[in-house]
């Protein structure tokens, strides 16, 4: 191949290349569209950065209250939801620790304080009594809720799983407390 048919190969895809991209810049300007000042999808509770370097919440989460939680709970729920637990956990009265301690009579009951189970560090230096609203906080994502937790279920999201599950919780025991 003489160099006159190369010139003429690379002079091809060149003329290709800038009718593109002048097409393109054609349409552009043609075709103006003019970008929305609001996002058409809001995403709740993302921060948005402005220009000026100063951001804005968009919303926060709203906060429920353990007894509007609870209030979204039902027994019979909580023991289909409670399935998930039972692969680690047991619920019966008098019943071994698992993977995961028994937990007859959890509700009301010390962090860490069944005997015969080896409950990690972060556990037993967490010390509180697991209330409705300390299981509420711990259920929905007990990773980041005691940091070192031996747990490593990711959690309940939904409000209505978590309140059943804890309603379950509560009536599986000698004592069951009162709902807040």
């Amino acid at each position: 191949m003489d160099s006159f048919e190369l010139n003429k190969i690379i002079a091809a895809v060149l003329m290709t290349a800038l009718i593109v991209i002048g097409i393109n810049k054609f349409a552009d300007t043609v075709f103006h569209v003019k970008k929305p000042k609001q996002s058409a999808y809001k995403v709740e509770g993302v921060e948005l950065a402005s220009s000026t370097g100063v951001t804005t919440v968009v919303k926060k989460m709203v906060q429920l209250d353990i007894k509007e939680i609870l209030a979204l709970g039902d027994l019979t729920h909580g023991e289909k939801v409670f399935k998930k637990c039972s692969a680690c956990h047991i619920v019966a009265k008098g019943g071994k620790n698992l993977i995961g301690p028994a937990l007859y009579g959890v509700v009301g009951r010390p962090a860490a304080s069944i005997d015969g189970y080896a409950y990690s560090k972060a556990l037993i230096a967490h010390g509180k009594n697991w209330s409705f609203e300390e299981l509420n906080a711990f259920l929905l994502k007990p990773k980041s809720y005691i940091k070192g937790t031996k747990m490593a279920y990711a959690g309940l999201r939904k409000n209505k799983d978590r309140a059943s599950v804890i309603l379950y919780l509560n009536s599986q025991s000698d004592s069951p407390l009162p709902r807040p």
